[in-house]
C-alpha cells in the first residue's frame, strides 16, 4: 500500500523500501503498457496532445494537491511513460540520445533512493571514491598519464565550458604581468587587462563554444571560426593563418577541435592540431561529446588518433555509452590546471579533515551538491564491457552505412555524404511524379508529419546546396545497436510515403 500526505515514506527506510517496490512495479507496468498503446516511437497527436496530457495529469491545473492520492501518482507515471520518446524504437533516430542499459537504469534508481552527493566526504564516501577511480580509468582511455584529473558534469556544454575556463585561467594568468589586471583570473577578474583573448574553433563546432566564451567574460566575439572542408573538418592551414594574424595584444586562449561534429560526425585532424597548439603554446581542447564512441571500436578508433595531445577532452556517455543522462565527462591532462576550482569551506572540507583522508570533490567541479553519476556509468561499463561497447558502436556504424546505401538507391531521396560514424544526412528530392514548390519547406513538413502521426522521430539541419542556398535536410542518428536492416528499410519507406503524400497535396509552406 502506498501512503500519501504526511504518512508518505522516505526512500531507503524500511517502510520506504516496501513502498518503493510497489511503485517500481507501477512504473514498470506503465512502461510496458505505454509501449503497447503507443505503437511508434512517440504518441500521436503532436504538441497539442502532449500539452493536453500534461494538463490532465495535473488534475485541475496543479500538482500540489489538497488531497494527495496514490492514484494521481499512478496516473502521472502512466502519462509520462505514454508521452516519452521511446528510444528503443527503431524509428527513434532524431537525437544523440541513447536508450540506457538495464543495469545503468537500476543503478540510477539506487542512486536516487540513497541520494548521495560529492561535495563532502560524509555525503557519499563510496560515491566520491568511485568517481575518482572512474576518472582515472577514463583518463587512460584517451592516453593521459598519472597527472590527469577531471570531473563528471551535467552535459557536454558544461564540460566544454569547464575546459575553456581552465584554458582561460592558464592563458591569461601571466599574459599581462605589468597591467592592473594581472594574476589569476578566478581571483583578480578580467577588468583592467590590456589584452584581447581569442578562441579558435571550426565553423562546424558546437554552439556551446561561443556560448561558453560569453559566460567566461571573453565575449562571443572573441571566437574566431576556422573554415572547414566539405565534410566539416577544420582546415589546419587556415587555423595557422588566423594565429599568425593576431595582433600583439591578442592572446590565443584555446584551440578547440571537434571529434564528431553534430551533423556529419566529422573529426578534425587531431594530430596536426595538437602539433599546431604545441607550436603556439595554446591550450588544445577536444570536444568529443559524440565522437568518443569511436574509441571503443578497433575499426573506428584511428579517427581519434592524436587525442592524447589534448590538454582537455570533453565527452558524453549518454550518447555512445548507453547510460542515462546526465553522464558527461571532462578530462584534464595536468591536474594542476584545475587549481582555479580549489575551494575550501570550513563546513564542507576543513583542512584537518582533508589531511586525515576525509577528502571531497568540491575542488573539481562548478557544482557543490552533485549527484553520483559515476555509479550508473560504472554499472553500464561492467555490464557491456569494452568488447561489447565496441561491437555496439560498430553495429550503429553499420546501420548508418546501410541507411546511406538505401537512400542512394532511392530516386526520391538524396544522400549528402557517406556516414563517418552513425549520423546520416539526406533530403527528400522531388521527382517528376511529385513536384514541390519549396523543397526546404517540404522536407521540414515531412519531419513534422511523421512526428505528429507518431511514426518516426527525425532530426533536421541545414546544408548549403551547390548554388549556395541553405536548405533543410533530414538527419538520422543511429544509437540503438539492436535495430535491424529491415527496420531501417521500413523507416525510409515511411519517409518516402510521407513525402509523397505531402507532395500530392501540393504542400507549400514558408520555411
Amino acid at each position: 500500500m502506498i501512503e500519501t500526505g504526511r504518512n508518505a515514506a522516505l526512500a531507503g527506510s524500511p517502510e520506504g523500501l516496501e513502498q518503493l517496490r510497489t511503485l517500481l512495479n507501477t512504473a514498470l507496468g506503465a512502461l510496458g503498457g505505454a509501449a503497447l498503446k503507443r505503437g511508434g516511437p512517440v504518441a500521436p497527436g503532436g504538441p497539442e496532445a502532449a500539452v493536453a496530457a500534461v494538463r490532465e495529469a495535473m488534475g485541475g491545473g496543479k500538482f500540489l494537491a489538497d488531497e494527495p492520492s496514490a492514484q494521481r501518482v499512478t496516473d502521472l507515471f502512466e502519462a509520462y511513460a505514454m508521452w516519452a520518446a521511446d528510444l528503443t524504437h527503431p524509428s527513434a533516430v532524431a537525437r544523440m540520445q541513447c536508450a540506457p542499459t538495464a543495469a545503468s537504469a537500476a543503478a540510477e534508481l539506487l542512486a536516487a533512493a540513497l541520494n548521495q552527493s560529492l561535495h563532502a566526504w560524509e555525503s557519499g564516501p563510496f560515491a566520491l571514491e568511485l568517481e575518482r577511480q572512474l576518472i582515472k580509468e577514463m583518463a587512460s582511455w584517451v592516453g593521459f598519464g598519472d597527472q590527469a584529473s577531471g570531473t563528471l558534469t551535467p552535459g557536454g556544454s558544461i564540460s566544454n565550458l569547464m575546459g575553456l575556463l581552465l584554458s582561460r585561467d592558464r592563458a591569461l594568468k601571466d599574459a599581462d604581468p605589468a597591467g592592473p589586471g594581472s594574476g589569476e583570473v578566478s581571483r583578480a577578474g578580467l577588468a583592467g587587462r590590456r589584452i584581447r583573448p581569442r578562441i579558435l574553433c571550426s565553423e562546424a563546432a558546437h554552439f556551446s563554444i561561443a556560448r561558453a566564451a560569453g559566460f567566461l567574460g571573453l565575449g562571443r566575439d572573441a571566437v574566431d571560426t576556422v573554415p572547414v572542408d566539405d565534410r566539416g573538418r577544420m582546415l589546419v592551414d587556415e587555423a595557422r593563418r588566423i594565429l599568425d594574424g593576431f595582433a600583439p595584444d591578442e592572446v590565443p586562449v584555446a584551440l578547440v577541435a571537434t571529434a564528431g561534429t553534430t551533423d556529419h560526425g566529422s573529426f578534425d585532424p587531431l594530430p596536426e592540431l595538437a602539433a599546431l597548439a604545441a607550436e603556439y603554446g595554446t591550450w588544445l581542447h577536444v570536444d568529443a561529446a559524440y565522437g568518443i564512441g569511436a574509441l571503443f571500436s578497433p575499426t573506428l578508433a584511428p579517427l581519434l588518433d592524436g587525442l592524447a595531445g589534448a590538454d582537455s577532452v570533453a565527452f558524453d556517455l549518454h550518447k555512445f555509452g548507453w547510460t542515462p543522462a546526465s553522464s558527461s565527462v571532462l578530462l584534464v591532462r595536468d591536474r594542476h590546471h584545475m587549481a582555479c576550482l580549489d575551494q575550501q569551506a570550513v563546513y564542507l572540507n576543513p583542512s584537518d579533515d582533508e589531511a586525515a583522508g576525509f577528502t571531497a570533490l568540491l575542488g573539481t567541479s562548478l557544482q557543490t551538491t552533485r549527484r553520483s553519476d559515476a555509479f550508473k556509468i560504472a554499472a553500464s561499463l561492467l555490464t557491456v564491457g569494452r568488447e561489447g561497447m565496441g561491437a555496439w558502436v560498430d553495429a550503429c556504424h553499420e546501420q548508418a552505412r546501410h541507411a546511406a546505401a538505401r537512400i542512394t538507391a532511392t530516386d526520391g531521396l538524396h544522400l549528402v555524404a557517406e556516414p563517418l560514424l552513425s549520423t546520416v544526412i539526406f533530403r527528400c528530392r522531388p521527382t517528376s511524379a511529385n513536384p514541390v514548390a519549396d523543397e526546404s519547406a517540404w522536407n521540414a513538413a515531412v519531419r513534422r508529419k511523421l512526428m505528429t502521426e507518431g511514426r518516426a522521430l527525425l532530426a533536421r539541419t541545414k546544408i548549403t546546396d551547390s548554388e549556395g542556398r541553405p536548405q533543410v535536410h533530414l538527419k538520422l542518428v543511429f544509437l540503438n545497436p539492436t535495430t535491424t536492416r529491415s527496420e531501417i528499410d521500413e523507416l525510409l519507406t515511411d519517409i518516402e510515403t510521407a513525402a509523397r503524400e505531402l507532395a500530392e497535396d501540393h504542400f507549400i509552406e514558408a520555411d
